[in-house]
């Protein structure tokens, strides 16, 4: 049997990147290739170019360019074109979250122009990309898969059934409305016997200039609302996320934009009632899984009438609180259990192909 792959991922920080090994795909990040040093596991392009020759990986899968320099970027791709490494790129995000579209757009441009394939999450953001950059750019359709392995998710810990318990979790970035949800879920009628925790990763000086105003709303709301939980630790493993969501009911997910959630799939895992905005292609995602999920309440925030978007996310929010008040959970657990195996398994096989061929 021939060697595996050796891929190298940038970064290995989330079980999507983690999860894509076998006998045949062996992860890079984490070991020592060349003995002493160890592959961060969330290496960055700065710390590739700093370990040349590449004579240590076979395949760099690339999940995030928004924080890369383009030189940096395409000194990269220029040193692995020289080494004959492949590149594949994760396009996760068809616009950024962070950064301006501009220059999001020229990386992507880069991109396409060094014949990087591009793994799309779902079809409909293939097209997207497809529109914009024609048919240059060469797409594979995989979807994002589990997050916890459907053979490792714990039993939830149940509550008071009339009480919903609400998660949020991650970061307090632009592109989710916090405030929004804070003001609604407080104040809504049908919320007054309900719970929010909110796990968050420690802030620091970049994240307060850029989201002061909302740490100081939720500093405010928790200190005034005990019905508020907020943790905050250096930087939550997936342990810490998942043992946080189990003593939760349903999981919002406020997107303001976006294409893609992993946190959408976390609440599927789980079984929690995902709230969710329906921007970008999340509804694709949950498609994907139609007949074995409920599908998740909705909010629309894609439309533009943004006056309306308070109104709509309480009654979503009035909705799931109902859902949860009459027992109702959004999946059937050995059902789902088995479609994620099968899912994981074309998963595995389609990144494979992707990373063993020979694109011209």
């Amino acid at each position: 049997m021939s060697a595996a792959l050796r891929v190298v991922h940038a970064p290995a920080r989330t079980p999507y990147a983690r999860k894509l090994t076998n006998d045949r795909i062996a992860l890079v990040n984490g070991t020592a290739p060349r003995g002493g040093e160890a592959v961060p596991r969330d290496m960055s392009l700065t710390w590739l170019l700093a370990h040349r020759p590449f004579d240590w990986f076979d395949v760099l899968h690339l999940h995030h360019v928004e924080f890369d320099d383009p030189a940096t970027l395409r000194s990269v791709l220029a040193e692995c074109s020289r080494a004959g490494r492949r590149v594949v790129f994760t396009a996760h995000d068809v616009g950024p979250v962070f950064g301006d579209p501009g220059g999001y757009h020229r990386k992507l441009r880069t991109l396409v122009d060094a014949r990087v394939p591009f793994v799309c999450l779902t079809e409909t953001s293939r097209d997207e990309l497809r529109r914009r950059f024609g048919t240059r750019v060469r797409t594979s359709v995989l979807p994002h898969g589990y997050v916890v392995p459907p053979d490792a998710v714990p039993a939830p810990r149940p509550g008071d059934p009339g009480v919903p318990r609400y998660f949020l979790f991650g970061s307090l970035r632009e592109n989710r409305d916090i405030a929004t949800v804070l003001y609604n879920w407080r104040f809504g009628r049908a919320q007054r016997d309900t719970s929010l925790s909110v796990l968050l990763r420690a802030p620091g000086p970049v994240n307060l200039r850029q989201e002061r105003e909302r740490w100081d709303l939720l500093g405010r709301t928790a200190a005034a609302d005990p019905r508020l939980r907020v943790d905050v630790l250096p930087f939550p493993s997936d342990d810490d996320v998942v043992e946080a969501a189990l003593g939760c009911d349903a999981l919002i997910l406020p997107y303001l934009w976006g294409s893609h959630s992993g946190q959408l799939e976390l609440a599927f895992d789980l079984g929690l009632t995902p709230v969710a905005s329906a921007v970008g292609h999340l509804r694709e995602q949950y498609r994907r899984h139609a007949g074995v999920l409920d599908e998740p309440i909705w909010f629309d925030w894609s439309d533009g009438d943004e006056y309306a978007y308070g109104a709509r996310f309480l009654a979503a929010l009035d909705e799931a609180a109902a859902r949860l008040r009459a027992g109702r959970r959004p999946r059937r657990a050995r059902e789902f259990a088995e479609h994620r195996a099968l899912e994981h398994e074309a998963v595995l096989a389609g990144h494979e192909e992707v990373y063993a061929r020979r694109w011209t």
